[in-house]
């Protein structure tokens, strides 16, 4: 069966790099492309509270304009050389971006959501936009992959997983980066950030989990001693040239401390490297 893949785009040259990043990296796979314009009346409408309805001359130029930016995008995809394991699908819609996500979640049964972190209005100051960090808050039936603006393919080699050893690890929960690891031939690289010198007994049976789970995939366990989560893991993944980050989205503790807003900007805009959250 195909992998089902979604990337929401607005067309920007951040949304097309991180398309051309995802195609890249399923390269090998049979795939089907999904791709999401969530189209807005800014350009079409002055000052007017109302959003115009279905069947409007507003939103039929908003929705026409949409499909032909569509047609832009897949001439440029479908440039050699073309990958014919790659199907193509396009929606425009006026929903609202979470939903509109969600929707087609449910509808196609996607395995993943990709997409920039920055969009067209992103400016400099701008971090993760708002929109990915809301995906990546929000989405928790698939993971989501968020692509740096600046960030060129290369077959990733080494994937850092940050993690503190007081979670109990599901398998469910790592067979998306095991299937992408193994698909590169990449190494795991499991960075424990160490506060205290020795591991509780309850972080040490989390860490044989760990390993177990991850036993037909090569990875490594490394130890690095920073209080300041952020830096550490840009600190570890600068000195390796590592390629990826990968997290577990808990509703709890890591995943929320790493994206609060000052973390967001260590990890995230200063870094070069796409970041996974698994769920």
């Amino acid at each position: 069966m195909n992998k089902r893949i979604l990337i929401p785009t607005d067309f920007s040259k951040n949304a097309l790099n991180a398309i051309r990043y995802t195609v890249d990296l399923y390269a090998k796979l049979n795939c089907d492309f999904y791709f999401l314009n969530v189209f807005s009346f800014e350009k079409y409408t002055t000052n007017s509270l109302n959003i115009p309805e279905e069947g409007s001359a507003v939103y039929e130029q908003a929705k026409e304009d949409s499909e032909k930016n569509f047609v832009k995008l897949l001439d440029t995809l479908s440039l050699p050389p073309e990958n014919l394991k790659h199907n193509y699908y396009t929606e425009s819609t006026s929903n609202f971006l979470s939903e509109a996500i969600k929707k087609i979640i449910s509808e196609k049964d996607i395995d993943l959501v990709a997409m920039g972190t920055k969009g067209a209005t992103g400016s400099k100051g701008v971090l993760f936009g708002s929109n990915t960090v809301m995906a990546m808050e929000k989405i928790r039936e698939c993971p989501v992959l968020a692509i740096p603006e600046h960030v060129s393919f290369m077959s990733p080699k080494e994937i850092v997983f940050p993690t503190d050893y007081k979670d109990v690890y599901k398998r469910s929960e790592f067979r998306y980066l095991i299937e992408l690891a193994n698909m590169h031939h990449a190494e795991i690289a499991i960075l424990h950030l160490e506060k205290n010198k020795e591991l509780t007994k309850t972080q040490q049976s989390n860490k044989q989990l760990l390993s177990l789970i991850l036993s037909e995939t090569t990875h490594q366990f490394h130890t690095l001693t920073e209080k300041n989560l952020g830096k550490g893991i840009q600190s570890f993944v600068e000195s390796r040239e590592s390629d990826m980050v990968s997290f577990i989205n808990r509703k709890h503790f890591f995943f929320g401390n790493v994206f609060s807003r000052p973390l967001i900007k260590e990890i995230g805009y200063d870094s070069d490297v796409p970041i996974l959250a698994l769920h």
